[in-house]
């Protein structure tokens, strides 16, 4: 702090006028570290970094120029150099164009790479050009790579500019910034784009698609060099964006890593391990249809072998093998077969043969209602009425279910250690079948008394959920006949034991925040896909004990249960490589069956702003609402058996999800007391090390 504030009194006289000019047009946020330094501090710096391409021309000598501005977030401009405004900034530059009658990028930047498949050509950024400062606080780079004499200057050219700028020296970070350009040489306007998937689809789930050390940022600025030019020497591997992407997204999937060969670049980034956290089938998870992208029907109207096979990549269209309509010389008759969509669904239109069977509009459709809960007092067993519908809001015969069920818990201040009688095996929760004794009349609507009552010594705000399933055989007596299993969406009602206001769970994340990745996550053979439901069973006193000793896998059964309370179990099934990497036990959880389910490799999708994967630190991908500031403190304690704490208190269940290592188990350890968890006294919100500021990314 010492170097910074010479710093600022050696230049305040200079800068102060432009930095505290006027109100900020953009405030820093909880993910970035500005917001915890002064203002002052903030002010001088203007953290942040954004390019501008104002203008680009390329000579009738092949000579390749763009104009652009580096300013901050809020257009003030930056000095490269680092000698007027604070932080060097570092740029790089592509030129590229599409070329006429095609649709991708061919790099006038470009080098060439050798490796044990011998030597090929990469698209990348300009060496050896001009960089030169203008009056007005401008840039102008002069490119050393020129365009060819015959180049074409009717066509689509795009200037590519990313880089970095260094704030490291004030307790800020890297920034990263890339921007794109198009133009045509020869002044008429830009018709022809590379624009089929949208950066709001990417970040669904990646939070900021960047890579190459955080500076490349986007799809635009990826399709300039992964593209046909670009080759690998080292595993012959496809880097084009359209099949890069296709097969890094399949991973494990693949039908070659299937058989047995790694997906790898460059000799080492293997992604055969990669799982799609939505059913891959699902091609507009990517190929939004909502979203901005100019070509994003591309997906359905230009089926071609290198996108199709990049999936399918057990299929050899040259030799027919694996292809119904055997070999296919080129892609000329492709879009003849794979029409966008056809007239029966699983036929070989483009949707029809990726249709996910729960998704098929010719599903009849589950739907559940919670409509009120009546004698839900202490001490009594409670009736709940509630409806099954399908489609067309007709009532569903129980005769069509292959399981209906309700579960009761509470008190809603915090599930898990309420005892619903002695018969009661399952901890803090009590669930009945509802297809034996339910009352229902011709429209769906029914209600089922419970054989347990809520505890006599009850108190607050208790609740009950529903969950079910039916099994539908679809296009029955066809060759595409199949019987497909799904759930209705679980619904949950809260009411009051005792006559006081009815108090909802809190909520800590949502089930929309989790479909931002999953699609449609579905869980326990389609029956569990509401979060407000999973915590009346996944709660603090759970653990696999139940089905360990039938493990299939001899080393499990002899370890202590698994801990399986929600915010411990989410937190280590996304945290996967890195919470063995802190030196935490694989976390391994006994199923259904005796199964073994280890989410150890389990890859978290969301980058950091250098572009690595796994980055856990934006809470706000999954919490709603700033939650995860609102440690859990007072709650009941979490089953940890295989962690270093096998009881631990609530804030320390949550946090060591992520951070498992011993040391923060001892440190949390030694900060708790026989009157409960210190941890917000350094960690809550607005101290000093509070959640929001010690997970700052920028």
């Amino acid at each position: 702090m010492t170097r910074i504030k010479r710093y600022i009194i050696g230049a305040i006289a200079l800068f102060a006028t432009v930095a505290l000019a006027g109100s900020p047009k953009r405030v820093p946020g909880p993910h970035d570290k500005a917001a915890y330094l002064s203002p002052e501090v903030v002010a001088f710096v203007r953290p942040g970094l954004a390019f501008k391409v104002l203008s680009a021309q390329v000579a009738a000598n092949g000579t390749i120029t763009a104009t652009f501005s580096i300013t901050d977030p809020n257009g003030l401009n930056l000095d490269n150099t680092g000698t007027t405004t604070p932080g060097i900034v570092k740029t790089s530059f592509i030129a590229a164009y599409i070329p006429q009658g095609q649709a991708q990028y061919t790099s006038y930047t470009s080098r060439t790479s050798t490796g044990a498949l011998g030597t090929v050509t990469q698209a990348g950024a300009d060496s050896g050009g001009t960089l030169t400062a203008q009056a007005d606080g401008t840039y102008k780079y002069v490119f050393k790579t020129t365009a060819p004499a015959n180049f074409d200057p009717t066509v689509t050219h795009t200037i590519g500019i990313y880089g970095s700028r260094d704030l490291t020296p004030y307790g800020l970070t890297i920034n990263y910034a890339s921007t794109t350009f198009n133009f045509v040489p020869n002044g008429s306007p830009v018709v022809t784009t590379r624009d089929v998937v949208s950066d709001t689809s990417c970040n669904g789930c990646h939070d900021q698609l960047s890579h190459h050390g955080g500076s490349r940022r986007g799809v635009a600025m990826c399709v300039l060099c992964h593209q046909p030019q670009t080759g690998d020497a080292t595993t012959g591997s496809n880097p084009d964006f359209k099949v890069m992407i296709h097969k890094i997204h399949m991973g494990s999937q693949l039908p070659s890593v299937v058989a047995g060969k790694p997906y790898t670049f460059g000799g080492s980034n293997d992604f055969s391990t990669v799982v799609f956290p939505a059913d891959p089938r699902r091609c507009e998870t990517c190929h939004n249809q909502k979203a901005a992208a100019v070509q994003k029907t591309n997906y359905l109207t230009k089926p071609s072998a290198a996108v199709c096979g990049s999936c399918h990549d057990d299929v050899n269209l040259a030799t027919g093998v694996n292809h119904p309509g055997g070999p296919q010389p080129d892609d000329k008759q492709c879009a003849t077969c794979h029409v966008p969509q056809g007239e029966l669904e699983f036929d070989a239109s483009i949707k029809g043969a990726h249709v996910v069977p729960t998704d098929s509009s010719m599903l009849e459709g589950l739907f559940f209602n919670m409509v009120k809960v009546d004698n839900g007092v202490a001490g009594s067993k409670p009736t709940v009425t509630f409806t099954v519908t399908d489609n067309s809001k007709a009532g569903v015969p129980f005769s069509k279910l292959g399981s209906l069920s309700l579960t009761m818990a509470g008190p809603t201040s915090g599930y898990g250690y309420t005892s619903f009688g002695s018969d009661v095996t399952t901890p803090g929760y009590v669930t009945e079948n509802a297809l034996a004794n339910s009352k229902c009349d011709n429209s769906g609507t029914c209600t089922y008394t419970f054989t347990h009552a809520v505890p006599a010594n009850a108190t607050g705000s208790y609740t009950i959920g529903i969950e079910g399933r039916r099994t539908e055989l679809l296009l029955p007596g066809t060759t595409k006949q199949q019987s497909v299993t799904y759930g209705g969406g679980n619904k949950v009602i809260y009411f009051s034991v005792d006559n006081t206001p009815v108090q909802a769970r809190r909520q800590v994340v949502a089930i929309d925040n989790c479909n931002g990745c999953h699609v449609s996550l579905q869980l326990h053979g389609g029956l569990r896909n509401n979060t407000e439901y999973c915590v009346m069973c996944h709660n603090p006193s759970n653990s696999d004990v139940s089905v360990r000793s039938s493990a299939v896998v001899a080393a499990d059964k002899a370890l202590p249960p698994q801990g399986i309370n929600f915010n411990l179990l989410v937190h280590r099934i996304h945290s996967g490589p890195n919470v063995v990497a802190q030196g935490g036990k694989p976390y391994v959880v006994v199923g259904y069956g005796g199964s073994h389910n280890d989410f150890s490799g389990t890859r978290y999708p969301a980058f950091s702003p250098q572009g690595n994967g796994g980055d856990l630190r934006n809470c706000s991908i999954c919490h709603v609402k700033g939650s995860e500031q609102n440690l859990p403190f007072g709650l009941a304690p979490v089953l940890d058996p295989q962690g270093p704490i096998p009881s631990v208190q609530p804030i320390t269940g949550a946090c060591t999800g992520c951070h498992p290592s011993v040391q923060t188990a001892s440190h949390a350890l030694v900060n708790t007391t026989i009157l409960g968890e210190s941890c917000v006294v350094c960690h809550g919100s607005g101290q000093a090390y509070s959640v929001s500021q010690v997970h700052a990314q920028y």
